[in-house]
């Protein structure tokens, strides 16, 4: 199987990003003749993360480009005979030189699916030994992927609609693939764009950025720009240098605001305007890295109105310390005040930044009725999911040449589902988990069925039936082009908002049922009878 010619292909996952224990289950699946054996596998999740009733299902392109790509090399083969036992028959390591995925096939909730504890996000099958293989890889593409999406979810969801939500958390991330991954999921998740490059370049993630403190502090107001000069907005009209009409401004702003000339800082308005020569039609200001008030909100606003002068419209400010919501407010009362004096209409919408380890809590305060913040940017809280560190996401035989498999346990909670299983979702009901040879479930038709956990059936009467897996890889080969970022976001949006307001409430949220056709009921309790004798 060839691997994609793409960047996201380079960044794929590598075969010996595994756990040992898979090489040594190999070699013994290898050794007793098991190795071509049929096996099914499913990852799921026991829980939903975070306190929450539901999670977003998303890693799944990653793991088909691992999948196309999987083949081990050289060095990979050396290195495990140098960890397996010295006495390995070498026609083991003969039979995983051409081991491919060709007679892997693949089902899947598509990216962006909502996802509930138990059902399958992946169905893996294929050849024994290569889907043990693939159980680390698999999981890890998967895990990280998805609780990030669904962290981004919830923060969306508390954001509302209207607010821009930039993740800008590479630097807290857990290193380079951490911080891509993040980036990318938070992405599908629900936020608008990341400060992440590579994620931009590889991914296809829109990037935003614009300056830092150290940019504004490493001016200290003596500095004489090379070229103050700046042309007209419209490329027509003389040239004007923007230096000394910030200056003229200045007089005025302060004068409009109560200050004397003396009190911004001149580092800081220097930076303005070295930025606003580069980017004149996308300023922005950072306005608190001396005061707010009497500094960088007035050296702002001498440097929007000199670039007004010219037809240009500076794009926003951040703040990035202290009460957000409350220096918003302040901040939005004075552009007002400035619009109506300068007559300058668009000053009073300058969209408003912030930013500063917003967790949930903060971020509905910011997103409350009567914020003035239109902009709000989140690292710590969304790249490292601190309520929540990991999905616990498990990769499970379930079958074993056409035999159901199950694992019993001392932990009830631990026990798995057997038999290779097909997903529905019912409208106005449950998700419903069967047996893949049982007839789905039809609309209108009453169904019986074993909600988990329950000691007793129910009926239901699905008003819609909607299919969850679908087939992307059959015996190694794509069966339809995967849908790219953008349309799993759009389809994760579109997923939340089928969800019941009970279901996607944060806090205390009711439970969503996941229930057992009455055929695969029955095979539980005769394993499980079985397994205790």
């Amino acid at each position: 199987m060839a691997a994609e010619q793409d960047p996201e292909g380079r960044a794929a996952a590598r075969p010996l990003l595994t756990d040992l224990y898979q090489a040594t289950m190999a070699l013994g699946y290898w050794r007793a003749g098991r190795a071509q054996d049929q096996a099914v596998f499913e990852l799921f999740f026991r829980q939903c993360p975070f306190g929450g009733a539901f999670a977003l299902a998303a890693g799944l392109r990653d793991c088909v480009r691992f999948l196309r790509a999987f083949r081990l090399r050289d060095a990979d083969l050396q290195f495990l005979a140098s960890a397996l036992p010295p006495d390995t028959d070498p026609a083991f390591f003969e039979h995983l030189r051409a081991l491919d995925c060709s007679g892997v096939t693949v089902r899947a909730l598509p990216e962006g699916s909502l996802a509930f504890p138990g059902v399958p996000l992946l169905q893996v099958s294929g050849p024994l030994l290569v889907v043990q293989l693939l159980e680390t890889p698999l999981l890890c593409l998967v895990s990280y992927a998805s609780l990030i999406a669904t962290n981004a979810a919830r923060l969306r969801l508390i954001a509302g609609p209207d607010k821009r939500l930039l993740e800008m958390g590479l630097r807290r991330a857990q290193g380079p693939d951490g911080g891509l991954t993040a980036s990318t999921y938070s992405y599908l998740g629900g936020f608008d764009a990341s400060s992440n490059v590579l994620a931009g370049q590889l991914r296809g993630v829109p990037v935003a950025g614009t300056l830092a403190h150290s940019f504004v502090t490493s001016f200290s107001g003596s500095e004489v720009p090379p070229d103050p000069m700046l042309a007209p907005a419209a490329g027509q009209g003389s040239q004007v240098d923007l230096a000394a009409s910030v200056e003229t401004w200045l007089e005025r702003v302060c004068g409009h605001l109560g200050l004397g000339v003396q009190e911004p800082h001149r580092g800081e308005r220097a930076a303005f305007v070295a930025y606003a020569l580069a980017f004149p039609r996308a300023f922005q200001g950072l306005l608190d890295t001396y005061s707010v008030r009497r500094s960088g909100l007035p050296n702002f606003l001498a440097v929007a109105l000199a670039l007004q002068e010219l037809g240009y419209q500076a794009v926003g400010v951040r703040l990035d310390s202290g009460d957000l919501l409350q220096q918003a407010r302040e901040i939005r009362g004075v552009f007002r005040t400035a619009a109506a004096q300068f007559g300058v209409p668009w000053l009073q919408s300058v969209p408003i930044a912030v930013s500063n380890n917003i967790d949930e809590e903060e971020l509905a305060r910011l997103a409350q009725k009567g914020s003035e913040v239109n902009v709000i940017g989140i690292g710590t809280s969304v790249v490292t999911c601190p309520r929540q560190p990991s999905l616990g996401c498990v990769y499970k035989l379930v079958s074993v040449g056409g035999q159901p498999r199950m694992k019993l346990t001392e932990d009830p909670e631990k026990q798995t589902l057997p038999g290779s299983k097909a997903a529905f979702r019912l409208l106005g009901s449950d998700d419903v988990l069967q047996l893949v040879e049982e007839p789905p479930p039809q609309a209108g038709q009453e169904l019986r069925v074993w909600p988990r956990g329950a000691r007793e059936s129910r009926t239901v009467r699905p008003a819609h039936v909607e299919p969850l897996l679908r087939l992307w890889v059959q015996q190694g080969q794509l069966c339809e082009p995967l849908p790219s970022l953008a349309e799993s976001r759009a389809f994760a949006q579109q997923s939340l908002h089928r969800l019941s307001p009970a279901h996607r409430r944060l806090e205390q949220p009711a439970l969503y049922q996941v229930a057992l056709s009455e055929k695969l009921q029955a095979l539980v309790d005769r394993l499980s009878a079985r397994g205790a004798l």
